[in-house]
């Protein structure tokens, strides 16, 4: 009986997050869609890039080409050995909107990603400011003003999604799913007021927020965090607001392999434990629940317990997460990612672990690029 009851509780917790959290990313309906007058404030996207010749090159254009009516990009060229200089140098004579900060390297002092978008955030002339990185491209001409649609009222904060680009492979697929899974949680959780991160590939916020918060003081010490533990500090229920329409979201360069991903992963999983106690709760709960689920299952199965019950409750949830999935892909244009949603149900808990555990057995510095 004690397992069929963890069985059961767990598969309750599984059903809550999917129809009280994901669902609202899939059935997102932004309250601008009745706005007549579009908002058009100036804005100020900030790039920080290091030994990005090839990325700015091929996807900076697209950014400052936006069909939108007044707007400044500042790339921070932050102690690049490459030719970026030469490049930002060059369009720079094409677009006039483009500003470039150089940092040059010190033998004495080194520094992270979040010196170098202070920097770029101390350079910008407008209030609004909308974050991305040099291995970024809009996913349209209309980025900004996708984005821009939010700034009104009490925003202060614009949540955007931020994908990879589609390629061919088994790691291509896992590092979207994921990326898509981790949205469904921060955007989720968003949608019901408890804002807890953002990512610095489509992120916007205000240039007061950003210096009544004193910037990245708090987590100046970690390489990571200028995206999610800045959104963590700042955001809440009132001043937050999410954009996912598909003009909206940004396409990043993925890693080409899973040991690269993997040590990205790493990198990023430095600053949960600098979260809240009841989002860590929170972040912990779902895939402890769906590890709990399945042991019980296939623990109930091999006692001989009724496979009608535990198949139906099995089939349930199948069937509700599959549903849910599939509309929540569909409203973030993820593609081909159904059937990797399985296995990634299964094995995605034991991958956080592994990782967890590394981290903590193996307290490697990691840069920001």
């Amino acid at each position: 009986m004690g397992f069929f009851i963890a069985f059961a509780t767990t598969l309750v917790i599984q059903l809550l997050y999917f129809t009280l959290i994901y669902l609202r990313v899939a059935i997102y309906k932004p309250k601008y869609t009745n706005v007549t007058t579009p908002q058009t404030p100036s804005i100020s996207v900030v790039i920080c890039a290091r030994n990005e010749e090839v990325n700015l090159e091929k996807f900076l254009p697209c950014i400052l080409e936006q069909d939108y009516p007044n707007f400044e990009v500042i790339v921070v060229n932050d102690c690049s050995y490459d030719e970026s200089e030469f490049v930002l140098s060059r369009l720079q004579k094409l677009y006039p909107n483009l500003k470039v900060t150089n940092i040059k390297p010190d033998e004495k002092f080194s520094h992270g990603k979040k010196l170098a978008l202070t920097v770029g955030i101390k350079a910008a002339q407008n209030e609004w400011l909308v974050l991305t990185d040099a291995d970024c491209q809009p996913s349209s001409s209309r980025w900004l003003s996708a984005i821009a649609q939010n700034f009104s009222g009490n925003t202060n904060v614009v949540l955007g999604y931020g994908a990879y680009m589609k390629k061919k492979g088994f790691s291509n697929k896992l590092i979207r799913f994921d990326t898509f899974y981790i949205a469904l949680n921060y955007l989720g959780m968003a949608l019901i007021k408890r804002p807890y991160m953002g990512v610095g590939r489509n992120l916007a916020y205000k240039k007061e927020l950003f210096f009544k918060n004193r910037g990245f003081a708090s987590h100046s010490f970690l390489h990571s965090g200028d995206d999610d533990l800045f959104v963590h500090e700042v955001a809440n229920g009132k001043n937050t607001a999410v954009e996912i329409d598909v003009k909206s979201h940004t396409l990043s360069v993925p890693r080409e392999t899973l040991g690269s991903w993997f040590m990205q992963k790493r990198r990023h999983l430095t600053t949960s434990p600098y979260y809240r106690n009841s989002i860590k709760l929170a972040l912990f709960l779902e895939p402890f629940s769906r590890i709990l689920f399945w042991s019980a299952g296939i623990t109930l199965f091999a006692i001989g317990f009724s496979p009608w019950v535990v198949g139906g409750m099995m089939l349930l949830r199948l069937i509700v997460t599959s549903l849910i999935l599939n509309m929540a892909m569909n409203r973030l244009n993820e593609t081909k990612l159904f059937l990797i949603s399985f296995p990634y149900d299964l094995f995605s808990p034991f991958l956080y672990l592994w990782l967890a555990f590394a981290n903590q057995f193996n307290k490697k510095r990691f840069r920001w690029n």
